[in-house]
């Protein structure tokens, strides 16, 4: 029975829990954008450190682990580290043990890698004096090891910096696209090879090519009157239908899989005529059904 005058001790309220930390470490080819992904989630919020030494990784993680300030943190780990680097798949493993940590890998075509060195005239971390198609062969072998241990893989060859931010932004910010997916779709000539990016590849060649028409040779798959030409087939109405069917039933399942983009791929002749008209319907009807796509005709401008 409680005794009269005394007085109840309020209770101190409960402490707000303290969010779970989070490190993610970034690493892959050199010109894959590593720098854009880490500017991209210190944007996000995320404590960034550029090019950390190894050997103090574990130490960082401590803090991250421990901070009441920083919740979550990126860091770049790559090829600059020289000889150091050997030891980052023992130190990864010892710090995941503790902390809630992803790895990205960023990589890109040797093509690609190429043009972008070309464009940014840089040279590469490895060696400023041999070519940089050696080098990048060079950092592919040293980097196979850490690319074993990736959570997510990305290839930034089909990227411009906003799609691999959007990327980004839809994996680690919570904002996702409606689709979930990010759809590219090209149209390109067999004579000129075929996309090495390609997912998906259909061969339009059995479509009665608009080549041989005189008035239709110097035009593209874009003028209304070849587009009616391919259309008067009836062939055509039903490959764009049965592969409309295909895909909107793969990219369900591609989805739930974790794909996170697909590149289709449709090849006539020369890269002029069919394929520029397919794709382009292809396209409008993948966004009719959900699923917003990206169109690019490669061959669209080279000599017929």
């Amino acid at each position: 029975m409680k005794k009269s005058g005394a007085k109840s001790v309020p209770r101190a309220a409960p402490r707000a829990a303290r969010p779970a930390a989070e490190l993610v470490i970034i690493t892959g080819m050199s010109g894959s954008g590593k720098g854009s992904v880490l500017r991209s989630l210190e944007d996000f919020g995320y404590y960034a450190v550029d090019n950390l030494p190894v050997d103090l990784i574990p130490t960082f993680a401590e803090l991250v682990q421990n901070s009441a300030t920083i919740h979550h943190a990126a860091l770049v780990v790559d090829v600059r580290e020289g000889a150091g680097l050997r030891k980052f798949p023992e130190i990864f493993r010892g710090i995941r043990g503790n902390l809630r940590t992803r790895l990205i890998f960023l990589e890109a075509d040797d093509e690609t890698l190429l043009r972008r060195f070309s464009e940014t005239r840089r040279p590469h971390p490895l060696a400023a004096d041999q070519p940089i198609r050696e080098s990048i062969t060079r950092e592919r072998k040293l980097l196979a090891p850490i690319r074993a241990l990736a959570d997510v893989t990305i290839d930034s060859s089909k990227f411009n910096v906003h799609d691999l931010r959007a990327f980004i932004r839809e994996r680690f910010h919570g904002e996702s696209t409606e689709s979930k997916i990010s759809l590219y779709v090209t149209s390109f000539g067999f004579r000129h090879g075929v996309p090495p990016d390609c997912d998906l590849v259909f061969d339009v060649r059995f479509l009665p090519n608009p080549n041989y028409i005189p008035k239709f040779k110097k035009l593209t798959g874009r003028n209304p009157g070849v587009a009616k030409y391919i259309r008067s087939f009836p062939q055509t109405g039903e490959f764009i239908a049965k592969i409309t069917d295909l895909l909107t039933y793969l990219l369900p399942h591609y989805i739930r899989e974790g794909k996170s983009y697909l590149t289709i791929g449709f090849g006539c002749t020369g890269g002029h005529h069919r394929s520029v008209m397919i794709a382009d319907q292809i396209r409008k009807n993948l966004a009719d059904a959900g699923y917003p796509a990206k169109v690019a005709h490669r061959d669209i401008n080279k000599a017929v």
